[in-house]
């Protein structure tokens, strides 16, 4: 009895869920959807005056002026320097970037980092291990802890496009100038923006502690600074229309507009930017040396570097010459 009974169960709970199958009913509308917004990068903000952004205003010094290399070998130094620390180490550690195309940037079918910043990183290395450009450990950065990695001795070097100002100087130390840039503006192939002053009102995107980001917010045609982690984030928001435009250095730019090529590069420059590569404060030895690497790489190094990354993408250019205290 107790089989045939469970039996019966059974059958009875078998028949009920046919016959709900049977009568689907009056079918449920889903949850309206309306429009869907892309998700943007993370740690998007606006200007953040206590993060500064190179304090470009200051002018209490040339900040084209570095130490002189004067008397400084490029082999012989003492195992006690800076130089003879990182070849007991046997790596140079260097803070670069590693998504912004022609200047730092990682190759997607080697894996390796490339550009022209990479090539300033290795003509460093080259020197300090005779002829080893290889031996460097690299350490991706973002453009808002350039100073931070230096200060807390995570890196030998930064090497990001990294402008040289007097607020900055006050707390790095800061090679001769490698490189000059300048800002310009990145937009839509269709958009009628010829100069920052059309951006009034309009939100343009830069990495927050740049001076492109200072430059924005301090504009006298108020356009709304939007500030993110790295270069690559403003090309993003960019192509996805949550920014009318982007607004750094002409090279930076350069490499966004080669990657998309729907998008164009409009005006003048307005700034002028003097990159330099960045030491600890304290390391005066480790400047003067890295003066003296760049001597070298002015006389036919920097030339081949800019040829391959960016001769067919920004007219022709020279090394800057160097300015000493």
């Amino acid at each position: 009895m107790r089989r045939d009974s469970v039996r019966l169960g059974v059958l009875a709970v078998v028949a009920m869920l046919a016959a709900a199958c049977g009568d689907a009913g009056k079918p449920v509308d889903p949850a309206p959807i309306g429009s869907v917004q892309p998700p943007q990068p993370a740690h998007v903000g606006g200007a953040d005056p206590s993060k500064g952004g190179g304090g470009t205003a200051d002018t209490s010094c040339d900040p084209k002026a570095s130490l002189s290399p004067n008397g400084v070998g490029l082999t012989g130094f003492s195992a006690a320097s800076t130089m003879g620390k990182i070849k007991q180490r046997g790596k140079l550690v260097a803070g670069v970037d590693q998504t912004n195309f022609l200047f730092g940037f990682r190759n997607p079918t080697t894996g390796n980092l490339e550009g022209f910043d990479i090539d300033m990183v290795k003509q460093v290395a080259k020197a300090i291990f005779g002829s080893d450009e290889g031996r460097v450990q690299y350490r991706a950065i973002p453009s808002s802890q350039r100073e931070n990695v230096l200060k807390d001795h995570q890196v030998d070097i930064v090497v990001r496009t990294f402008s040289i100002t007097c607020d900055r100087k006050k707390r790095l130390g800061f090679s001769s100038v490698y490189y000059v840039a300048g800002q310009r503006i990145l937009v839509d192939g269709n958009s009628q923006v010829k100069q920052l002053s059309d951006l009034s009102g309009k939100r343009v995107c830069a990495t927050a502690t740049s001076t492109s980001l200072t430059k924005i917010a301090t504009d006298p045609s108020k356009p709304v600074p939007v500030s993110v982690d790295n270069w690559s984030d403003c090309l993003v928001m960019l192509q996805q229309g949550q920014v009318d435009a982007v607004s750094t250095d002409d090279v930076i730019l350069a490499g966004m507009a080669a990657q998309d090529p729907t998008l164009k590069i409009v005006g003048d420059r307005f700034t002028e930017e003097n990159y330099g590569i960045a030491v600890p404060i304290e390391n005066d030895d480790m400047v003067r040396y890295v003066n003296a690497v760049l001597e070298g790489v002015r006389n036919g190094p920097w030339q081949a570097s800019y040829k391959q990354w960016l001769g067919s993408r920004l007219p022709e250019a020279s090394p800057p010459q160097a300015t000493y205290q």
